[in-house]
């Protein structure tokens, strides 16, 4: 796994053990900066699940001014802050170990209102989808937000999450990116 393009192209980043972690493909992450284009530049950038931080790190070598990660696993999270300090990326990441829906619960614990929020739940785990369906609050995005959420092709998303609306649908082999634009200036409400 490597930093695909940005100020630290090429950077190796260390991988998870055995199998408890499914990292968002090399592929799948440059299709994914593809879509988002210029929006990086300056954005601030939630990466929800965010596993060994790759997606994250990637927006940060790309130009993200911030990022925060959320991650659940204590011992994932270790690695995902060995692969912000192996970038000297420590100082634009704010890192919390903690189960999403918590996260989104806890106003104070955001760096936001965030520009590009990109989520990759567990595939096939319902319940952790329905918190990305389900757990939006005013003030999370920014009025002009980006939403993507990496699922398994298989998986049907809803039109609309909260004031995010469906823009299109992306599929690389086995998984699906669902890409949502803000709507309407509901996101910035208190």
């Amino acid at each position: 796994m490597r930093v695909i393009a940005g100020f630290h192209r090429g950077r190796r980043l260390r991988g998870p053990e055995g199998n408890a972690l499914r990292p968002t493909s090399d592929k799948v992450r440059g299709a994914l900066f593809s879509i988002l284009g210029t929006q990086i530049s300056g954005s601030r950038f939630l990466d929800l699940y965010a596993g060994t931080g790759a997606v994250g790190i990637e927006a940060l070598s790309r130009g993200a001014s911030a990022v925060t990660f959320v991650e659940s696993d204590p011992k994932v999270v270790a690695l995902l802050r060995k692969n912000l300090q192996t970038c000297h990326l420590l100082d634009q990441a704010q890192v919390w170990t903690e189960q999403t829906a918590a996260f989104l619960d806890r106003k104070e614990w955001w760096g936001g209102p965030y520009d590009i929020l990109f989520a990759d739940p567990p595939y096939a785990d319902l319940d952790e989808l329905e918190i990305m369906i389900h757990a939006w609050r005013p003030g999370l995005l920014s009025e002009h937000a980006t939403v993507i959420i990496e699922q398994d092709a298989h998986a049907e998303l809803p039109v609309s999450i909260g004031p995010a609306v469906l823009v299109r649908r992306y599929q690389y082999g086995d998984t699906a990116l669902y890409l949502y634009g803000v709507s309407t200036s509901e996101s910035t409400a208190s």
